[in-house]
């Protein structure tokens, strides 16, 4: 039996919840209705998020993307609701949704969300060099 739309997320335990790390799914086929004249919308989504407890199992996440193609949605609205059941199904310590909707009428939507655990705080950042340093040892 071939695949249906779902808005069911699944998860799976985080492999090391005891370590921030960020996970980056880029979705380039997202599709949506306008909500005013019925025509498709289309845009690439990039979810960004550092996982607590749980992930979001990814053909889920296919599906779950999948069930907004018949639905009328404001740009803002489906990106706000689409953080919010991710967030909800993870239970992550940060969460970025950023919704970059192609030209419709010679303009570009961007939307760009964020949901953040109280409390949580990011790691200072690590900038290393591009170039690792040359041994004077010849082996």
């Amino acid at each position: 039996m071939p695949s249906q739309p779902t808005k069911t997320l699944e998860t799976f335990d985080s492999p090391n919840s005891g370590r921030d790390y960020h996970i980056h799914i880029e979705i380039p086929e997202f599709t949506c209705l306008c909500p005013k004249t019925g025509q498709p919308d289309f845009a690439t989504l990039f979810l960004d998020y550092i996982p607590e407890q749980k992930c979001v199992e990814l053909k889920s996440l296919k599906l779950y993307i999948w069930s907004f193609r018949d639905e009328g949605q404001f740009h803002e609205a489906v990106t706000n609701r689409i953080l919010d059941d991710l967030v909800a199904a993870t239970e992550p310590r940060f969460m970025r949704l950023t919704s970059k909707f192609y030209v419709r009428g010679g303009i570009f939507t961007n939307v760009v969300a964020e949901h953040r655990k109280p409390g949580w705080q990011p790691a200072p950042f690590v900038e290393l060099s591009q170039f690792a340093p040359q041994s004077n040892t010849r082996g």
